[in-house]
């Protein structure tokens, strides 16, 4: 079932994120709108839309969200091959996505003090099994 559900992800996400779907999108808000004047904007009328918009919009959650996780999956085993692959690289870095905020915070200040070419007063990296 995960396998048909991450095909139908890519696939709905793919054909949703085209211009032809927003023109869809907004041609059928305009078909709803130019036909309020028929049912006298009445309270049905407007449940029609809350509700259809509601359901898509519910539905669509799920579906980003497998799509957001699997790309985001991918990109991290993509980012490891490479720190697994560059010989200077921290191999601490691979497991980044496990440290905790105060660790992320600590090597980000690093990071900022590198870029800034501030190397006077350079600090351990707080992570265990940090390679330089």
């Amino acid at each position: 079932m995960k396998k048909q559900f991450n095909k139908l992800a890519e696939a709905t996400a793919h054909a949703l994120g085209t211009a032809w779907a927003f023109v869809i999108a907004v041609g059928t808000v305009l078909l709803w709108a130019l036909s309020g004047p028929i049912f006298h904007f009445n309270d049905t009328w407007q449940l029609t839309i809350n509700t259809g918009t509601t359901i898509i919009t519910f539905l669509m959650v799920f579906l980003i969200q497998n799509t957001q996780n699997r790309d985001a999956r991918a990109t991290q085993l993509k980012l490891d091959e490479l720190l697994r692959a560059i010989e200077l690289a921290r191999n601490s870095m691979v497991n980044l996505q496990d440290m905790t905020d105060q660790e992320l915070d600590a090597l980000e200040q690093e990071f900022r003090r590198l870029g800034r070419g501030n190397q006077d007063e350079p600090q351990p990296l707080t992570t265990p099994g940090a390679r330089r």
